[in-house]
This record gives structure tokens, sequence and C-alpha cells, in this order.
């Protein structure tokens, strides 16, 4: 490592080498409501188109104010990866880049921010590029955020595996609009969605209203996890073994199943793993409780949102934590894209903790619209990003913490229906506890 890049490292330092993710503890009473009109909309398939060969077309029983932004991969006319985004929102369409699609952005994934990474400026800085060079995406996004306001919800279905950065989408300011410059997930209401293969269905079938205990494995090193569901019903356990037995064998009402554990990702699907488990071996689990409850799933774990193309399988098919948990049932998936330091991690989960109880009926994507907006906020204005150097020639390490606070707010992404909801049941005195 040479001295500029030792230095670079140090507004890394204390994050730790294993890094944490965030919880999303209990919520209240919640009405259960009637499934979203989203459940019907099987789409025909096509092969060679997509991976997965899902072909998207107009919805035309979108509910008013829902919104979907299809993206597929594609390649140029110099067979670069590449990419195709389609959006519909009621009668406003966007088809950006149909005759010569965008390049993959691979500077711009939220991957890079690690210890051995790029600067969070430079990070930022390809972000907002990425935004600009698509001009076309960007009004469509401004119209329908126009139509609609606070009742917009945009569900992304990227099928790509570029892990592109949606959630800092930067829109354009718009004057006549009356819209300013503003990060994407920092002003709509947002999930994600991935081919989930061998389902049956292609984007999420119903809204779930997640109810009853909390399931969990908790590494040692993230037993302090378990303090934040000490109000819930729980049944945390310190092996995996054990875990993935409780979690096989459908039992008491499970509203969410938690881990909090080391996390792994490589180019190859035998590189991705939680805890001490690969992801075929947790493929292979058939996780009963999970399909009887319809849980909601929180993979607080290193590069537990990251996926790969799993051709060297014989697939071609996207392969990651957030696909397997859907597939074996899951309500809704929150994954990261990165890596979180402890300190960023532990305010995420209190503030999601004071949230849910303000706001029982609230779905987890409103949650999570909440906490990105206030660190967007707290940052500023976003074209505003401090530089790497100060005069004098040195890092300018407050500067780059600053942004890197701003970034670990987005990589906290959620998987499934936006209006999906969590209900943790309370506590009765002498039950719950690790195991």
């Amino acid at each position: 490592m040479g001295a500029d890049a030792q230095h670079g490292a140090r507004w890394l330092s204390g994050t730790g080498s294993m890094v944490r993710r965030a919880a999303l503890p209990g919520l209240k009473e919640a009405a259960r409501r009637a499934p979203a009109s989203l459940r019907n909309l099987r789409q025909p398939r096509e092969a060679g188109f997509g991976v997965g060969g899902a072909v998207a077309h107009p919805y035309r029983r979108l509910q008013d104010g829902d919104a979907v932004l299809y993206v597929v991969r594609a390649h140029d006319g110099a067979g670069r990866d590449a990419y195709r985004v389609t959006g519909w929102c009621g009668d406003l369409t966007v088809r950006g880049a149909a005759e010569s699609p965008r390049l993959n952005a691979p500077g711009a994934g939220l991957g890079n921010i690690r210890r051995d990474g790029e600067y969070p400026a430079d990070v930022l800085h390809a972000i907002h590029l990425w935004s600009r060079n698509q001009p076309e995406l960007g009004d469509w996004l401004n119209r329908v955020r126009a139509r609609h306001g606070a009742t917009l919800r945009l569900l992304v279905w990227d099928d790509t595996g570029y892990e592109l950065p949606w959630e800092l989408f930067l829109l354009p300011e718009d004057r006549a609009r009356g819209l300013r410059e503003a990060w994407l997930g920092a002003q709509v209401v947002m999930s994600r969605w991935t081919t989930v293969h061998d389902s049956g269905h292609d984007l999420p079938r119903e809204t779930t209203d997640c109810r009853g205990r909390v399931l969990g494995y908790l590494h040692h090193e993230m037993a302090d996890d378990g303090r934040v569901f000490r109000p819930y019903a729980h049944q945390l356990h310190a092996r995996m073994s054990a875990f993935l037995q409780a979690l096989d064998t459908p039992g008491e009402p499970t509203g969410l199943v938690y881990m909090g554990c080391h996390g792994t990702y490589g180019e190859t699907v035998p590189r991705l793993t939680l805890g001490n488990r690969t992801w075929a071996e947790l493929n292979g689990q058939a996780m009963g409780a999970l399909r009887a409850d319809r849980s909601l799933v929180c993979l607080n774990a290193c590069h537990s949102g990251r996926a790969v193309l799993n051709s060297a399988q014989g697939e071609q098919a996207l392969r990651g934590f957030a696909e397997l948990f859907l597939r074996k049932g899951a309500g809704g998936c929150i994954v990261t894209a990165g890596q979180v330091g402890d300190k960023e991690a532990r305010v995420l989960v209190r503030g999601l903790v004071e949230q849910v109880a303000e706001h029982p009926h609230r779905p987890v994507t409103h949650t999570l619209l909440s906490f990105r907006a206030r660190a967007a906020e707290d940052f500023g204005p976003p074209s505003a990003v401090p530089p790497i150097r100060d005069d004098d020639g040195l890092v300018d390490e407050v500067g780059q913490k600053r942004i890197l606070r701003l970034l670990y707010a987005f990589m906290f992404h959620y998987y499934g229906h936006p209006l999906t909801t969590l209900r943790l049941t309370a506590r009765e005195a002498g039950k719950g506890g690790a195991r």
C-alpha cells in the first residue's frame, strides 16, 4: 500500500475489520392491508432478454401513485456491459437509452466503500456523474414526483447485478415544477426487486403484515444486537446450526428473522457467505418457518445485498441472499450494499426503533425513507461535496467521514412490496432469550 493509500485509509479506521449492519426492530399493532395491485402483475417470459429472461410490458393495473423502473442487462455496439431502463407510472413512461444502452458504472457502486477502496468523495462524484448522464430518466422521475408527491411509491426491479446505486440517483433541479436537486432515496418511498427464480411470480405478490416474534442468529462479536429485541418475544441463537434448525421448523409465529454476523462477497456464488455458511448451504435449507409466516428478513452482515451472475455453475441467473430468502418465502428482505461502520449501524438501530414505535402502521419503506432523508439533510446540498484534500495537501478526514456517513445511510436496501409492515409481539415476563 502506497503512502497516499495508507493515509487515505485512516478516515476508515475505527470502523473495524468486521462491520455491522442495521436491525429493524419492532412495530406495534398494524392493520393488515388489502393486497395491492402489484400482486397481479405476472409478466410473460421470452428467452434471451435480461437475466432470467424476464420481459417487462406497460403495467396497466398499477394503482395510482405506483411506479416501476425495470432495469435489465444489455451490451453496447462494442460488446461492453450495459443496461436498459424502462419506467411506468400511469400514462407517464420512459424508455431510457432505447437506441444506445447505458454503460455499466462500476465506479458508482457502494461496494467501493471499504478500507482499501476509493475515497468517499470519489464515489459520490461518480454517482453524481452517473446520474447526470441519464437526463431522460431524471426528467421522468421529476414528472412522476410532481404528479404524485408524497404518495409516490417506486419499485426498482433491477436484474443487472451491476450494483447500481438507485437510492442515490441524483434528481436534477426542476424549477418549473418547484423541485430542487436531491437524492432519489431521500425524496421517494422506494423498494427494490429482483427476479425470484422458481417461484412462479415476478413482482411482489402482495403486501405483507409481518407479525410475531424475533428469530435470530448472533455471532458472538455482535451479541449486543440482541439488546434491541428485549421488549419483544425473541429466540436468539449463538450457534448457526440451532438457528437453522429453528428456521426450518414452523412453530411460534415469526415476524422478523434476523442475522447478525460476518458476510463475504466474491465474483462467484461460493464466495457469498453469511456467518459460517455458504450461499449453497443456506439454499439447501427448507426454511419452513419463513415460508409459513412470510417473515421480514434482516441480514445484518457485510455484503448481504450483493449478487453475482451464476454463469460459473451453468445458469444465466443472478444469485444472492435477497433472492434466496425471498424465494424461501420472506415477506421482505433488508440487506446492505457494502460495509457499514459500527457507530452508523447503532445509530440506524436506534433511529428505526424510535420511528416504528412512533408510527406503528408505517410501512418499512417509509421508515427507511425517513432515515435517508435525515442523513441527506445533515449533509446539506448534494453538489457541495467536500474536497478530498485541503490546501496543505493532506486528506480532509473530517470531510471524508461526513460523506461516509451519508453513503452509509443509503446502503440499506429493502426488497419487497412497498407497503409491507412489521409488528413484533410484546415479550411476556419470563419468556424469550438467547440460546
